[in-house]
């Protein structure tokens, strides 16, 4: 018997309190969908307060700062997303899925580098606020690739 989760709960009284019918393949995105949101705002607090304390008290590169807080905060993501959020493949390879999750977050955290260089070199905008902007971003290729490739 398939016992449903708070989450799952949750997400279906908000659906139902909207009159929004939807299959359950569709439902079941959206609860993962609310999932990956949770996990990824605290992955979010985590690599924020990391940045700020390494890159405004610390003094800190920006650059660097940003590798560590990504660092810390994936470690985090990797093992909420495995164990909460995607139904994660169990044919494959555990240590692909790691790899895979890992390359992809590498990207993610060049894309950032990328966003918040041009943001900070070239047009002079607050370190925290182009890491807020990278972010929002970058959460977006990060679902979708996880999506793709966990499950």
């Amino acid at each position: 018997m398939n016992k449903e989760d708070k989450t799952t709960k949750f997400v279906k009284k908000v659906l139902a309190i909207f009159h929004i019918k939807v299959k359950p393949k569709t439902e079941k995105l959206f609860v993962q969908i609310f999932k990956f949101g949770i996990v990824g705002v605290i992955a979010t607090i985590i690599d924020w307060a990391v940045f700020y304390l390494a890159n405004d008290i610390l003094h800190i590169h920006y650059a660097i700062s940003a590798i560590l807080s990504f660092t810390i905060s994936v470690i985090y993501n990797y093992i909420a997303s495995v164990r909460w959020v995607f139904d994660v493949n169990k044919k494959k390879d555990p240590k692909r899925n790691f790899i895979l999750f890992i390359v992809f977050s590498i990207i993610g955290l060049i894309l950032t580098l990328i966003i918040m260089s041009i943001g900070v070199d070239i047009f002079h905008i607050n370190a925290m606020l182009m890491k807020i902007i990278a972010t929002v971003i970058v959460m977006v290729f990060n679902f979708i690739t996880r999506k793709i490739f966990l499950e």
